[in-house]
C-alpha cells in the first residue's frame, strides 16, 4: 500500500512539473503570448524557487514598451515599438474599491511582494503604478471585476511580463479598449542633431545616435594600462534616461521630467483655454536617419466609457465583446491638441536636446494628479 501510494505521488508531481513548464514555454509564434482565457485558482501555492525562475525564453523589447488595460474588456494589451505583441485577461477592481483610470508607469517591481495594506496578501510577480496601493500582479481571475484595486494578471502572463518590463514602462488605463496609433505633426518634438564636435582642450565629441550623451577621448599615450582602462570607463557613452513633458490645459503649464525627477516647468499658451482637449499620450519610438528624425505614436484615453454605466452589476460581471463597443481611434483629435498649445522656443529647444527614443508627451485637461511625487513620472487621474 505504501509502495502505491509513492508511486502516485511521484506521478502527479511529474504531472505538476510538466504543466509548468509547459505553461512557461513560448507558443508557436514566438513573441505572442495569445489570449489567456484560462484562470489560475492556485496562485498561494508557489514556492519561492517558482518564482524566481525565468521563462524558458524571451526576446528582448525592440523599442519603448507600452501597457494598456482596459477595465470594459478585463483585459491587458502590450506594445512593443508601437506594435501589439501580446494580449491577456485581468480583473480590475470592484465598484467600492475601482481600479483609477490614466497614465501611470512602472515604479517598482519586485518578485514576491505581500500587500501592506490588505492582511499581507500575496502578490507574485508585483509592478506598482502608485505609492497609494495600486499594481499589476499574479492572482486570481474570475472572469469579472474583483480586486481591491489592482490588475490582476494570470501567472504566466505576469511572469513574461515582469522580465520584460522596467522602471519607467508606460501603463494607461481606460474603461475601453484604446490603442497606439502613428501620427505626424509639426509641433511634435524632434531630435536637435548630434553633430560630432571638440577640441584639443575639451578631448570630448559628441557622437549621432540614439541614446548617447558624450564620448570623451583619450589623447594620453604613454599612461599606464590600469588608467587607461579606468578612463575607457569613464568615457564609455552612457544612456540617458526618456524624459516625460506633461503638458496641463488646468495650469497653462509644461512641465518636464527625466527618471521620475523633475527638471523645469514653464507657462505655455493655449488657444480657446475653455474648451477642452482630453488627455492624449505622445510616446517617441526609435530614432530614425541616424538619429535627425524620430517615429511617434499616441493613445487617445475617451472621457467617457462606450459601456452602458445603467447595466446592473449582475449583467456587468458576464460581459461579452458584444455588449462593449471598441473605440475606434484617430489622431484628429491629438492633432488638434497639439495644434492649439504655444511652447516658449527655448524650452522646445531644451526638450529637444534630452528627447531619446522612449520619451513621451501628455496632454491633458487635468492637472498633475497628487499621486505624482518623489520617485514617480507624471501620474494623470482621468475620473
Amino acid at each position: 500500500m505504501r509502495w502505491l501510494l509513492l508511486t502516485a505521488l511521484a506521478i502527479s508531481m511529474l504531472s505538476v512539473g510538466t504543466s509548468h513548464a509547459r505553461s512557461l514555454f513560448w507558443p508557436q509564434h514566438r513573441y505572442w503570448w495569445g489570449d489567456h482565457t484560462f484562470r489560475h485558482k492556485h496562485q498561494h501555492g508557489h514556492t519561492k524557487s517558482d518564482l524566481t525562475k525565468k521563462p524558458q525564453s524571451h526576446d528582448p523589447s525592440k523599442g519603448p514598451l507600452l501597457i494598456i488595460i482596459s477595465v470594459a474588456e478585463q483585459r491587458i494589451s502590450l506594445y512593443d515599438d508601437g506594435a501589439l505583441i501580446a494580449r491577456s485577461s485581468v480583473s480590475t477592481g470592484v465598484k467600492d474599491h475601482p481600479t483609477p483610470l490614466g497614465v501611470f508607469s512602472v515604479i517598482s517591481k519586485q518578485r514576491w511582494h505581500r500587500s501592506n495594506i490588505y492582511s499581507a496578501a500575496p502578490m507574485p510577480y508585483m509592478q506598482r503604478i502608485t505609492w497609494s496601493g495600486i499594481a499589476l500582479h499574479a492572482g486570481d481571475l474570475p472572469g469579472y471585476p474583483a480586486s481591491h484595486g489592482c490588475i490582476r494578471l494570470t501567472n504566466d502572463f505576469a511572469i513574461r511580463l515582469w522580465h520584460l518590463t522596467k522602471r519607467g514602462t508606460r501603463v494607461i488605463i481606460a474603461h475601453d479598449d484604446v490603442r497606439p496609433l502613428e501620427i505626424s505633426n509639426p509641433h511634435l518634438f524632434v531630435p536637435k542633431p548630434k553633430v560630432a564636435s571638440g577640441s584639443p582642450e575639451s578631448g570630448t565629441a559628441t557622437q549621432p545616435g540614439d541614446d548617447t550623451i558624450t564620448a570623451t577621448a583619450t589623447h594620453a599615450p604613454l599612461i599606464s594600462n590600469a588608467k587607461a582602462q579606468e578612463d575607457a570607463k569613464v568615457a564609455a557613452p552612457q544612456k540617458a534616461a526618456p524624459i516625460s513633458v506633461f503638458v496641463s490645459r488646468k495650469l497653462s503649464k509644461l512641465f518636464v521630467r527625466q527618471g521620475f525627477n523633475p527638471l523645469f516647468d514653464v507657462p505655455v499658451k493655449i488657444q480657446n483655454l475653455a474648451e477642452p482637449m482630453g488627455t492624449h499620450v505622445f510616446n517617441a519610438m526609435k530614432f530614425q536617419n541616424d538619429g535627425a528624425a524620430i517615429r511617434w505614436t499616441v493613445v487617445s484615453i475617451p472621457e467617457k466609457s462606450s459601456l452602458n454605466q445603467r447595466t446592473p452589476p449582475k449583467l456587468q460581471k458576464g460581459l461579452t465583446k458584444q455588449t462593449i463597443e471598441t473605440v475606434l481611434s484617430t489622431p484628429d483629435k491629438a492633432n488638434a491638441a497639439l495644434n492649439r498649445i504655444e511652447i516658449p522656443q527655448d524650452a522646445v529647444e531644451r526638450i529637444a536636446e534630452l528627447l531619446t527614443s522612449g520619451s513621451s508627451l501628455i496632454i491633458s485637461d487635468y492637472g498633475i494628479s497628487n499621486e505624482t511625487g518623489k520617485d514617480t513620472d507624471f501620474i494623470v487621474l482621468t475620473h
